[in-house]
C-alpha cells in the first residue's frame, strides 16, 4: 500500500533494504504462499532466497559477517515477509533472538564460533523455553542441568519450538543448580544452553530427540516441535556466556527482541487482510453498487486502516526504543499487545467484508484467519503483556502520597 504504514526518517539504505525485501515478497513469496500453506510444506526455496539476500544476517555486526543493521530495520523487513506469510517470519524470527543473545551475552569465543555461520545461514538457530505443564510460568520450568566434569547432563522435555526440526543450534533454558543454593530465587538459578544438533528429526544427537511436527491449526509450513533431553551432554563452554545462573536474564532480552517481532507479524499480517477486504469490496456488488459504496462497509475499512496506523506506529515506536539502548519492555509489550489484538480484528472484519467466500480455502483471507490467533499467543499472551505494562506503569507513576 502506498499510504498505509510508511515510516519516517529511514535512511537511504534502509530503504533499499525494504524495498527489495517488499519485491521478493510480491514475486516470491505471496504467489506460493496459500498452496504451500494448504500442504504444510517448509518453503525451501523462499528460505534460499532469503538467505541470498542476506537476511540471515540482517542484525548480525559486519564484522562478523552480517549486514549490522537495526533492529527498527529487522522488523520491517519482518513486517513485509509476514504480509506475504506469516509463518516465512517465524522462520527467521527465532533465529534471530538466538543471534541477538549471543551478540549481546555471549563469551567471544562463542560470538566467533557461531555468529559468522549465522550471517551467511549455514546456522539457523532456535530457542526453547517453554514445558508441556509450564504455559507463562517461566520460573517453573522442571528441565535441569547436572555438572559432571567438564560438562553438563540436561534431562527433561521442553516445548513449542519454531525451527525444532530444520535448526541446527538450539539456545535451550533449563533449570541448574550448581553454585545456587536451595531457597535460591528461581529466575537466578537458571542458565542457557547452546545445543548444536543435527537438522530433522528422530534422535538428532545423542541424549536429544526431536518427535516430529505438531500439526497446528495456523501457521503451518514452519515446523513447531517438542524437544526431548535424556542425559544430553553438553560441554561447559556452551554455557551461555560462560556462567550459570543469568539464562532468565538473557533469555527476557532475547524475548523483548521476539515481542517486537510479533508486533510487527502483526502488523503484517494485518495490513495484507486490509489488503484483501479493500479489493474485495471494490469487486463485489450488491443492490447495484460495489460494496465499498455502502456506508458499513466503509466504515469498516476506516476502522481496519486506523488499527494498521496505530499497530505500525507502536511498532516502529518499541524497535527504536530498544536501538537506543534504552529498556523497553513497556513499549515492546504495548506494540505486541495491540498488534496481535489489532490483527486479529483487522482479520475479522476483512473476513466478514468477504461473506461466505471468505470461508473458503480458494480465497486468501481463510489462511490470514487461521494464522492471526498464533499472534494473540506468541511470545507471551495478551494476559502476560498486559502485567508487565502495569507493573512498568507503576514504576513510571508511583504515587508519592
Amino acid at each position: 500500500m502506498a499510504r498505509l504504514a510508511r515510516t519516517a526518517g529511514l535512511t537511504d539504505v534502509q530503504q533499499e533494504i525494504l524495498s527489495t525485501v517488499r519485491d521478493f515478497v510480491d514475486k516470491e513469496i505471496l504467489p506460493v504462499a496459500t498452496e504451500l500453506e494448504h500442504r504444510d510444506e517448509y518453503p525451501q526455496a523462499i528460505v534460499d532466497g532469503l538467505r541470498e539476500l542476506g537476511l540471515f544476517g540482517l542484525m548480525i555486526p559486519e564484522e562478523y559477517g552480517g549486514l549490522g543493521e537495526s533492529l527498527l530495520t529487522y522488523a520491517l523487513c519482518v513486517e513485509e515477509i509476514a504480509r506475504g506469510w506469516m509463518s516465512v517470519s517465524g522462520i527467521i524470527n527465532t533465529h534471530f533472538i538466538v543471534a541477538y543473545m549471543l551478540k549481546q551475552h555471549g563469551t567471544q569465543e562463542q560470538k566467533d564460533h557461531f555468529l559468522p555461520r549465522m550471517a551467511a545461514g549455514d546456522i539457523r538457530g532456535a530457542f526453547s523455553m517453554s514445558e508441556p505443564a509450564l504455559g507463562s510460568d517461566v520460573s517453573a520450568i522442571t528441565s535441569k542441568a547436572v555438572r559432571e566434569g567438564d560438562e553438563y547432563v540436561l534431562t527433561g522435555q521442553k516445548m513449542w519450538l519454531t525451527n525444532g526440526g530444520t535448526s541446527s543450534l538450539v539456545a535451550v533454558l533449563v533449570r541448574s543448580e550448581e553454585g545456587h543454593p536451595e531457597g535460591t530465587a528461581p529466575h537466578k538459578s537458571m542458565t542457557t544452553f547452546l545445543v548444536e544438533k543435527e537438522p530433522g528429526f528422530g534422535e538428532v544427537r545423542p541424549g536429544l530427540t526431536i518427535p516430529g511436527k505438531i500439526d497446528k491449526m495456523g501457521y503451518k509450513g514452519v515446523d513447531t516441535t517438542e524437544l526431548i533431553m535424556d542425559g544430553l551432554r553438553i560441554p561447559a563452554d556452551r554455557v551461555l556466556g560462560g556462567s550459570t545462573g543469568r539464562g532468565f536474564y538473557q533469555m527476557m532480552d532475547g524475548v523483548e527482541v521476539g515481542r517486537v517481532n510479533v508486533a510487527a507479524r502483526g502488523c503484517g499480517v494485518a495490513q495484507r487482510a486490509f489488503e484483501l477486504g479493500i479489493g474485495y469490496a471494490q469487486q463485489r456488488h450488491t443492490f447495484g453498487k460495489q460494496i465499498a459504496q455502502h456506508q458499513a462497509i466503509q466504515f469498516k475499512l476506516a476502522e481496519m486502516a486506523t488499527k494498521v496506523e496505530a499497530a505500525h506506529a507502536m511498532m516502529v515506536n518499541a524497535a527504536r526504543k530498544k536501538d537506543s539502548g534504552e529498556r523497553n519492555d513497556l513499549e515492546a509489550g504495548m506494540a505486541k499487545y495491540l498488534a496481535s489484538e489489532y490483527c486479529k480484528e483487522v482479520v475479522e472484519d476483512a473476513f466478514r467484508i468477504h461473506g461466505g467466500y471468505g470461508f473458503s480455502k480458494e480465497y486468501e483471507i481463510e489462511r490470514l484467519y487461521r494464522e492471526a490467533p498464533m499472534l494473540l499467543i506468541g511470545e507471551g499472551t495478551a494476559e502476560i503483556q498486559k502485567m508487565i505494562i502495569g507493573r512498568r506503569l507503576l514504576e513510571e507513576y508511583r504515587f508519592q502520597g
